[in-house]
């Protein structure tokens, strides 16, 4: 029985002088003479700048311009939506051209302005989008915005004529209807 205490009482021992060295490293700096605690001042890698619009559309626009075959780049920014222009040479393959769209929109992707922006190749789309930036410069974005997408969708909305012999159609709604409210109905409609 004594045995059994005295083994009792060295094990708790031992844990008491165990836990009191532990104890030393979890001070504060200021307790501990050895100081391995350092302080680090939290940032971020990726942090970017803020830009404007207009910064944002010119950097893309350069970013753009730099990819092989590229001549000229113009973008317009519209909230998080970026649409990207690109001039190549006309003579170029349709194949060949669908290559550069696809090297630009990976140089846009690395970019962190980049990321969300679509890229088109037609050179009257890429003009427009060079006037609707000026006018933004301008300080003109809505009537810069409503003039080119007018003038983008007149360009490629097919026209179709007006026929001429339309035939006069009843409307088969108002013969269900009771000859009282259909005159009503007739009156509020003139």
């Amino acid at each position: 029985m004594k045995k059994k205490l005295l083994f009792m009482f060295i094990v708790s021992c031992m844990f008491l002088i165990a836990c009191q060295a532990n104890n030393n490293d979890n001070a504060l700096p200021s307790e501990n003479n050895d100081n391995r605690i350092t302080q680090v001042k939290n940032s971020s890698p990726d942090s970017k700048e803020i830009l404007t619009n207009n910064e944002v559309a010119s950097h893309l626009a350069t970013v753009a311009a730099r990819a092989p075959n590229v001549n000229d780049a113009a973008a317009v920014i519209a909230g998080p939506y970026a649409v990207v222009g690109i001039d190549v040479d006309q003579d170029i393959d349709s194949s060949r051209v669908g290559t550069i769209k696809y090297s630009v929109i990976e140089s846009l992707q690395h970019d962190p302005y980049g990321k969300t922006a679509v890229v088109v190749a037609d050179g009257d789309i890429t003009k427009r989008l060079r006037n609707m930036g000026n006018k933004m410069k301008q300080g003109q974005p809505v009537e810069g915005v409503v003039d080119e997408l007018s003038e983008i969708v007149g360009r490629y909305m097919p026209q179709a004529p007006i026929r001429e012999n339309q035939t006069d159609e009843s409307n088969q709604n108002k013969d269900v209807i009771p000859e009282k409210e259909r005159q009503g109905i007739d009156r509020n409609q003139k």
